[in-house]
Order: C-alpha cells, then sequence, then structure tokens
C-alpha cells in the first residue's frame, strides 16, 4: 500500500479542488457533478494506461532510486500539466492562431469552442500518436533475439523478420500511407506530416538511447555519467511514450465533459496511479513472476496504435479501447500463471 500513498494523496487534493471550482461554478450539485466526472476520467485514464505501466515497467526495472523518484516527480508534473493541460491548450493555440492567454480564456469561458477546436484536429494527433505507439509495438514483436514467444511458433516466426534492417519503420509508413486514404483530402498532407513526425520522433529518442548505451560501455566513462546518461535516455522514452498514450485519453474525456480544469484534475489522479503501478511491479519484480505479461501490454499498445488509425476516419467509443487494453492484459496474465504452474510441476 505504501507504494501508492502518493496517488492517495493527489486525489484527495484533486477531489477537493474539483469540489471547489464545481461548487464556484454550480453550488452543491455543481460540486457533486464536478466530483463524479473526476472520479470518472480518473477511472477511465487507469483503464486506458495499464498497459502504458506495464511496458514503463519494463524499461525501469533496470533503474536507480534516484531515477524512479525523477520518473513519479519530475515526470509527472511533466504527465499532468504538460500532456494533459498544456498540449491541447498549444494544439487550439495553433489551430486558432491565438495566444495563450485567448486560448486559456477560451477554455474557462467558452469550453464547448475550445472543445470544438481540440477535435477538429483529432487526426493529426491520432496519426503522430499512432505511428510512434506502433513502432512501440513492432519493435517488440519483430525482435529476432526475442526467446519468450506468448503465440509460439507463430510470434517466433513474426520475430524472425525483426533480421531485416528497418523493417519496423517499413510497416509504419505503410500503415501511415494506407490510414491516410481514408481521410478528407484537405486534411491528408498535414495528416502524413504529424504521422511522420511520430516516426521521427521514436527513430530520434531510440538513437538517443542507443547512443548513450554505447557511452555507458566505454571504459573512460565513470558511474556517475553512465547512470546519468543511462537514465536520460530513457526518461525521454518515458515521457515521450506517455504523451503517446495521453492523447487519446485527453481528446476522449472532452466527449464526458468540456470543462478542461475537471479533465486536468480527473486526468491527473489516473496519471498519478498509473506511475505507482509502474513503481509498483518494478519493486515487486511481477515481470519476472509473470513472463508474458510484458507481452499483453505490447499487444494491447499495438491494438490502441491501429484503433488511433481508425479513429482518424470513424469514432471509436472509449470503452472499446479500454476493455480492448485490458482484455489482452488480463489473457496475458491468465497464460502466466498457467505457464508458471506447469513449470512448477515439471520441477516437482
Amino acid at each position: 500500500m505504501k507504494h501508492f500513498r502518493g496517488s492517495f494523496l493527489v486525489t484527495f487534493i484533486c477531489m477537493g479542488l474539483a469540489a471547489w471550482w464545481g461548487f464556484d461554478h454550480g453550488g452543491v450539485s455543481g460540486m457533486v457533478t464536478a466530483v463524479g466526472v473526476a472520479a470518472i476520467l480518473s477511472i477511465m485514464e487507469v483503464s486506458l494506461s495499464f498497459d502504458n505501466a506495464v511496458v514503463n515497467a519494463s524499461v525501469l526495472k533496470g533503474w536507480d532510486e534516484f531515477w524512479l523518484k525523477l520518473f513519479l516527480g519530475l515526470g509527472m508534473i511533466i504527465a499532468v500539466f504538460g500532456m494533459r493541460l498544456v498540449f491541447p491548450l498549444v494544439i487550439v493555440a495553433v489551430a486558432a492562431d491565438l495566444g495563450a492567454t485567448e486560448v486559456w480564456n477560451l477554455a474557462l469561458s467558452d469550453p464547448k469552442a475550445f472543445s470544438g477546436h481540440l477535435t477538429a484536429h483529432h487526426a493529426e494527433v491520432a496519426a503522430f500518436g499512432g505511428m510512434f505507439l506502433l513502432l512501440v509495438f513492432l519493435n517488440f514483436l519483430l525482435d529476432d533475439e526475442k526467446e519468450t514467444h506468448w503465440l509460439g511458433n507463430f510470434e517466433k516466426k513474426l520475430g524472425a523478420l525483426g533480421k531485416v534492417s528497418s523493417i519496423s519503420v517499413m510497416v509504419a509508413l505503410a500503415s501511415l500511407l494506407f490510414a491516410s486514404t481514408f481521410v478528407d483530402a484537405g486534411q491528408r498532407m498535414i495528416v502524413l506530416i504529424a504521422g511522420i513526425w511520430g516516426i521521427l520522433v521514436y527513430v530520434g529518442v531510440d538513437m538517443i538511447s542507443g547512443l548513450l548505451e554505447k557511452s555507458e560501455s566505454d571504459e573512460n566513462s565513470n558511474v556517475g555519467d553512465m547512470v546519468k546518461r543511462g537514465g536520460i535516455g530513457g526518461f525521454l522514452y518515458l515521457e515521450v511514450l506517455d504523451a503517446s498514450f495521453s492523447f487519446d485519453g485527453v481528446i476522449g474525456a472532452f466527449a464526458i465533459t468540456s470543462d478542461v480544469v475537471i479533465i486536468m484534475l480527473g486526468l491527473a489522479i489516473g496519471a498519478m496511479f498509473v506511475r505507482s503501478m509502474t513503481v509498483y511491479l518494478v519493486r515487486k519484480g511481477t515481470l519476472d513472476e509473470f513472463v508474458y505479461l510484458e507481452h499483453g501490454a505490447h499487444y494491447a499498445i499495438g491494438i490502441l496504435a491501429v484503433i488511433m488509425l481508425v479513429s482518424m476516419h470513424v469514432h471509436v467509443p472509449e470503452l472499446i479501447t479500454g476493455l480492448t487494453g485490458v482484455a489482452f492484459i488480463v489473457a496475458s496474465l491468465w497464460s502466466s500463471i498457467r505457464y508458471k504452474k506447469k513449470h512448477a510441476a515439471l520441477e516437482a
């Protein structure tokens, strides 16, 4: 329970702020509505991002205490204020050609107009996030060095394709070109550019991580430099990954409420619990105990990437997105338990 103390503290604070905001704008009934909506948004965020927590844990399990705390501290600030508040404001500011102050006033005084601006640019956001998440999935699936295969020989044969240089990028580009054909002609070019940026960001972060890992093996590097370099590379990767996950959640939240303050508070609670779950999985060694859990999370990410690309043309309910991810996690957990029992019986 100690791993979630910070999450419960954030929940208490955010719910208090939501109650005050609701009461200030609508009396007692407004307060009850604000608290209820914030609770729904926090649950939605956790259900949509549990697979994110598992993947984060697979990256974090080699980190020391300093970087874990930084991930919960600075990373949390970036996740909540950067992606759940500032990013939607930036999208609307660029789209409507408005200043930061004007956009913030628009979000508070006319949330429906703000939501309309944001939703109108869903296709570009989905293309960027979808490409990044798709590459996360493809580079896990198409890995010829991976030894554990959830889907047996089928997954093993797919993994062997990883011997082909840049096959993941090729598949991602082909998927982007195919998905863009279903977008309105007027949006097609900007969607393609957004998707290419998603690919470039993934490749760029991967390149930085690779260079930092190479620096770590340099005999002239001291231990402090090695920790610092490796941690920064992983930290950048996790923050972009979290950003890609948050895109769909932020835009989906406007289907529940147009109040940007309640959205930020509700998603902040969910984001904090996701981070606490990540640290819990790392410290309890859950990924080592349940061998297919990481596989289930990556398949859920792959499905989410496809859903984001489909959502550029057709609206996909958030309930379907959340339940699909949870289904893969539950299936991989069940497979892991069976695997564990089978090997325990063989060793007995």
